[in-house]
C-alpha cells in the first residue's frame, strides 16, 4: 500500500512538472516582445534616405537573436511572393564594446547578405533602432513612397516559427499597393538592447 501511495506520489509530482514545464515553453514561444513606438513619418535625422519613387521596408535585429532566423526567412519569402518592389533594408545591432566583425561573422547576416534586394547595415549602439522606435529584435516597419508609416510589426507567428502569418501577408499586400488587413502585429524576438543605456 505504503509503495503504491509512493508511485502515485511520484507520478503526480511529474505530471505536474510536464504540465508547468509546457506552460512555460508555451508562454515564451508565443510571448511577444514590445512593440516598435515608431514616428510617422520618416526622420529626418535617419541615416539613410528613404527610396523616391517605392516604399520602403525596414527590419531591425539582434544578429545574435535565434528567434530572429525565421524572420529573415519570412522576409526573403514576401520578397519573393510580392509582385511590387520595395527598398529594403535590415538594420543589425552593433552592441557597445563589440566589433563589426562580431556582426559580418553572423549566421543571421550572411542569410541577409543572400536575399536579392535586401542591404543589410550595421547599426552602431542601436542607434537607428532608438530613432525609428525599435525595441524588439524581428520589428519590421514599411514606411510607403510618402514616408509615411503603415506598418508597424512582426511577419512570425511566434518566436522562431517560419510559415503563413498576418504579418508577411500585410507587407505584401503593402508592397503591392493593397490595403493590409492587420497593420500592427506583434513582435517575436529578443530585445534589441537593454533599456536606459545598459549593455545589450
Amino acid at each position: 500500500m505504503r509503495q503504491h501511495l509512493l508511485f502515485g506520489g511520484a507520478f503526480g509530482l511529474w505530471a505536474i512538472a510536464v504540465v508547468v514545464g509546457f506552460t512555460l515553453l508555451t508562454s515564451y514561444e508565443f510571448g511577444a516582445g514590445a512593440s516598435a513606438e515608431a514616428p510617422q513619418t520618416w526622420p529626418a535625422d535617419a541615416s539613410i534616405a528613404p527610396a523616391a519613387a517605392q516604399g520602403n521596408l525596414l527590419v531591425f535585429a539582434h544578429p545574435r537573436c535565434p528567434c530572429t532566423r525565421a524572420t529573415i526567412r519570412e522576409l526573403e519569402r514576401l520578397l519573393h511572393q510580392a509582385a511590387g518592389t520595395v527598398a529594403t533594408t535590415v538594420f543589425f545591432v552593433q552592441p557597445e564594446g563589440y566589433d563589426a566583425a562580431w556582426v559580418h561573422e553572423a549566421a543571421l547576416w550572411r542569410l541577409a547578405e543572400r536575399i536579392p534586394g535586401v542591404t543589410p547595415r550595421i547599426d552602431v549602439q542601436a542607434t537607428e533602432a532608438r530613432r525609428f522606435g525599435a525595441i524588439t529584435s524581428g520589428q519590421v516597419l514599411f514606411y510607403d513612397a510618402g514616408h509615411v508609416l503603415q506598418f508597424s510589426g512582426g511577419i512570425t507567428a511566434s518566436r522562431g516559427h517560419e510559415g503563413d502569418n498576418i504579418g508577411r501577408r500585410a507587407v505584401i499586400d503593402l508592397i503591392d499597393g493593397r490595403p493590409p488587413e492587420h497593420t500592427t502585429p506583434p513582435v517575436f524576438g529578443c530585445a534589441l538592447y537593454q533599456q536606459h543605456g545598459a549593455r545589450s
